[in-house]
């Protein structure tokens, strides 16, 4: 049986193919990726390729030429994407993500595949403090949650003309070893002491990564499909995400509050002057000051069930990098 990975080289595909690697011994796995492990621009700190893998670069952005024998048992995940925001132009997203979705659900069909895992976003709902569920009419309004969007369609048509499986992941913060995102650039502003509160009752959907994947696996065996929302249930706020995260990282720190506007402002004068080293950034002080209020009771009443609570995964990550840590 063949796991198929377009985009594996990066931070949700390693962490998916280290637990492959362990559950399923005896399957053939393929890393389809632009670029590879050790390479500027995949896992910071994943340097070595894992044995028994196929990696095979790819780009999705093209027309995908690749001879793999495959069956209708075998397993594609589409998690190839641009996706930081901000940090790219505006095409780079269209390009990448719609493209690579008509690029590989177009391989898929031709491949006879009937089963796929599509990681989408929560920014197809766009931004605002209202709780969202896997119902709610997404009102993306930013380039990337457009874009993902669109990809959701175009997964879904491919489910609907070939009778496959297709789960659509939407998961909040993924955070784990290997992230160096949004939840990295907290712990480093809550131990350097330059990250400030604007509000404490911010609610930042989240996941830990390797939740995520024992998920995605989990849903696939028991034949689920459909949109998912992925975080945990309810939702947490970032006061008791950087509680947990201090309490987890024994990291003891009063964290201050200072106006929104403040902070904006000093971030916009910051970013220029050094601001990629320490995260600030304005576009991401504004992103911090609005609600990410998505709703994970689907997940919560699936059936499946949590290996770990908020300050148990930051204490495994923590755990991940030698207790040093969170990166």
């Amino acid at each position: 049986m063949n796991y198929i990975i377009f985009g594996g080289s990066g931070f949700i595909g390693t962490h998916l193919i280290h637990m492959l690697k362990k559950t399923k011994p005896d399957a053939n796995i393929y890393d389809l990726d632009i670029v590879m492990p050790g390479e500027e621009g995949v896992v910071p700190g994943i340097v070595e390729k894992n044995d028994g893998v196929n990696y095979i670069r790819c780009d999705v952005r093209s027309q995908i030429q690749l001879d793999i024998k495959t069956t209708p048992e075998d397993v594609v995940f589409n998690l190839a994407a641009v996706h930081r925001t901000p940090g790219h132009e505006d095409k780079e997203y269209f390009e990448t993500n719609i493209r690579g979705a008509e690029n590989v659900t177009r391989w898929c069909e031709k491949k006879s595949i009937k089963k796929m895992i599509f990681t989408s976003s929560i920014a197809p709902y766009g931004a605002s403090e209202e709780l969202k569920t896997e119902d709610t009419l997404p009102t993306p309004n930013t380039p990337y949650g457009i874009s993902k969007l669109v990809a959701e369609k175009i997964h879904e048509s491919w489910a609907a003309k070939n009778s496959g499986q297709l789960i659509i992941v939407r998961p909040g913060i993924v955070y784990g070893k290997g992230e160096h995102g949004n939840m990295t650039r907290l712990y480093s502003g809550i131990k350097k002491r330059y990250f400030f509160y604007t509000r404490k009752d911010t609610i930042k959907a989240c996941i830990y990564v390797k939740e995520l994947v024992s998920f995605l696996m989990w849903a696939l065996e028991q034949e689920k499909t459909g949109i998912w929302n992925c975080t945990f249930e309810p939702a947490y706020t970032i006061l008791q995400i950087c509680e947990a995260m201090k309490k987890a990282t024994n990291m003891k720190r009063f964290i201050p509050s200072m106006p929104g506007k403040l902070l904006v402002g000093i971030a916009t004068v910051v970013g220029p002057l050094g601001g990629k080293l320490v995260g600030i950034h304005p576009a991401r002080v504004k992103k911090l000051m609005i609600s990410t209020n998505i709703c994970g009771k689907k997940l919560k009443d699936s059936g499946y069930e949590f290996h770990w609570n908020l300050e148990e995964s930051f204490r495994d990550w923590f755990s991940d990098c030698e207790r040093k840590c969170l990166k």
